[in-house]
């Protein structure tokens, strides 16, 4: 029985299995992991999450009640959930992915999508079994009051479910995602819209990354359930039960990440970048071919800066890593596909025999990103909305002389916004004008923003975002 347990769709650890079915394990990345590993030292604390891969069920299936040792970890004890495989597809691809995700990034093409039909009811079903499972496996392993964790839109139904097990436990509810408001979450049939918020409401305390996401979320309480909600004090009352809301920005570790930076296999491959691209200047984005991020928007506005300013021809850079995301959707490879065939058009017209104007890399390569971050003239990075954006912390800690481009739908503008240069994501021409401000501006400016948000990107490490949380349950 545990104390302290974090419920989340992904683990804190993932597990590969070779050939001769040897099983080895590796730890995950993530500002959740960072901020757990830290506090898992003095706390008891059990993490919960689905077996994701082949390796992960392979794993579980040799361990007493998915119970898994983590020596040589600092992330806790773990208990993995071996999801039948069906029902996890339609959860985490269909609901999770293709409906929550799109509902709450605006991303719908909305004279095509949605169609909730009753192949949607089937779905939603398996996303329902999903969440029930992940709720008996936390009243299972919780000790008598203890504290319970809940991540993210994934498991959107487990505190309510939790509480109705297990009345003691205090439990929180965290979203990562931006919420969508009203008259966008209204897309969602009804019973399921008031469903996500019901399961949300079960929590005693319910947290957002930015104002702007809890106002949203409380607003929709409001509309669809008609719950009271007191905003001057961040409260949701609805069926007897008051749910807190809180804000809890979350940054970068800056220690942590300059030691990871300065590693050799960082340090060659900023070497092997220099060669490459010489004593041109260096725009710089990193991001997974996400619908929301946005990438073509920013090659269009790249090759819209280079329309403009053929001074700028063979002196500038512009190295875009699309790391693969979410492939068994069509969409998301559709759109890689657009990322790609973008990149090469910029090619076509601008690259010369010794200028190459745009380097695109899609093979996920953490090293790689980090030289890049350390080497960036500019950050680019407009997604269509985002709940908070790392990317836009960890580029100015990594490279506190380069400027931030960055879109204002971003979550980490509320906090940044100040001293990056913002934009509206879906404007091409103003962000290609904001790069061609970040190129050209002055380096005591540059300086002197680049140290501000420096420092207002580590001001709220992932221990902190953990620790306050924990302490708003009191």
């Amino acid at each position: 029985m545990s104390g302290i347990l974090v419920a989340s769709n992904r683990g804190p650890v993932s597990f590969t299995m070779s050939e001769d079915g040897a099983l080895s394990m590796r730890r995950g990345g993530g500002g959740l992991v960072s901020g757990l590993s830290e506090v898992a030292k003095e706390l008891d604390i059990l993490w919960v999450c689905a077996a994701l891969s082949d390796g992960d069920r392979g794993a579980v299936r040799l361990a007493p009640g998915g119970r898994l040792d983590q020596a040589g970890y600092e992330t806790g004890a773990l208990r993995m959930l071996d999801i039948p495989q069906a029902t996890f597809q339609r959860a985490y691809n269909a609901v999770a992915n293709s409906t929550l995700w799109f509902v709450h990034h605006l991303l719908y093409d909305t004279p095509n999508r949605p169609h909730f039909d009753a192949r949607f009811g089937r779905e939603w079903e398996s996303y329902q079994a999903y969440n029930e499972a992940f709720a008996m496996a936390l009243a299972e392993e919780a000790s008598h009051g203890a504290k319970v964790m809940v991540q993210d839109y994934h498991l959107a139904l487990v505190p309510a479910m939790l509480r109705s097990e297990r009345p003691d436990l205090r439990v929180s509810h965290f979203s990562h995602t931006p919420w969508a408001p009203p008259d966008y979450f209204g897309l969602l049939p009804d019973e399921v819209a008031a469903e996500l918020l019901e399961g949300i409401l079960g929590a005693d305390h319910a947290g957002f990354l930015t104002d702007r996401w809890a106002a949203a979320f409380m607003d929709c309480c409001e509309s669809v359930l008609d719950a009271r909600v007191e905003r001057a004090c961040r409260t949701v009352t609805h069926a007897g039960r008051t749910t807190r809301i809180g804000v809890h920005g979350l940054g970068v570790d800056g220690q942590a990440l300059w030691a990871r930076a300065r590693e050799q296999d960082v340090e060659s491959h900023m070497a092997a970048l220099r060669r490459l691209v010489g004593d041109r200047k260096l725009i710089v984005r990193i991001d997974r071919t996400e619908l929301s991020k946005n990438i073509v928007r920013g090659l269009t506005a790249y090759r819209e800066f280079l329309a403009a300013h053929p001074e700028w021809h063979g002196k500038v850079v512009h190295l875009a890593f699309a790391y693969p995301s979410r492939h068994d959707l069509p969409e998301y490879r559709e759109y890689t596909a657009a990322v790609q065939r973008c990149a090469l058009e910029i090619e076509d017209e601008y690259a010369t025999e010794d200028w190459d104007p745009l380097i695109l890399n899609v093979q996920d390569d953490y090293p790689r990103s980090l030289a890049a971050y350390r080497l960036a003239d500019v950050m680019l990075v407009n997604p269509i909305r985002d709940g908070m954006n790392l990317v836009a912390k960890e580029g100015p800690v990594l490279s506190p002389s380069s400027a931030l481009v960055l879109s204002r739908e971003a979550g980490a503008a509320a906090e940044l916004g100040a001293d990056a240069l913002l934009v509206n994501p879906y404007d091409v021409s103003a962000t290609a004008r904001a790069i061609h401000e970040g190129l050209v501006m002055p380096e005591p400016e540059r300086a002197g923003r680049g140290d501000r948000l420096a420092r207002l990107a580590t001001a709220l490490p992932p221990q902190r975002w953990f620790a306050d949380q924990l302490a708003a349950l009191g």
